[in-house]
């Protein structure tokens, strides 16, 4: 789990830079979709890194609320599983 965590993060980052250079370049783009999947597949950390560092996708609200947003409800998500009275085993 922790490692999956660590490679959709680093995908993430790494997609909010290759787009980045891409849109400097003029080049075919990811698309936003893609961009918001691996935010909510678990990227979300590594994709709001990546856009600030980058400096990609700041003017557009929909990321700069949508991404924060994705990380605060699977934060409230994982807190949810770990006090439930069900006990969740993660491989």
């Amino acid at each position: 789990m922790v490692l999956y965590l660590i490679a959709v993060n680093i995908a993430g980052f790494a997609a909010m830079g290759i787009d980045k250079r891409r849109a400097k370049k003029r080049a075919y783009r990811i698309p936003e979709a893609n961009l918001f999947m691996l935010a909510i597949i678990g990227g979300s950390l590594g994709s709001i890194l990546g856009m600030h560092l980058f400096h990609h996708k700041t003017r557009h609200l929909y990321f700069l609320y949508g991404l924060p947003a994705i990380l605060v409800v699977q934060l409230l998500i994982v807190i949810a599983l770990w006090l439930s009275p069900i006990k969740f085993v993660f491989l």
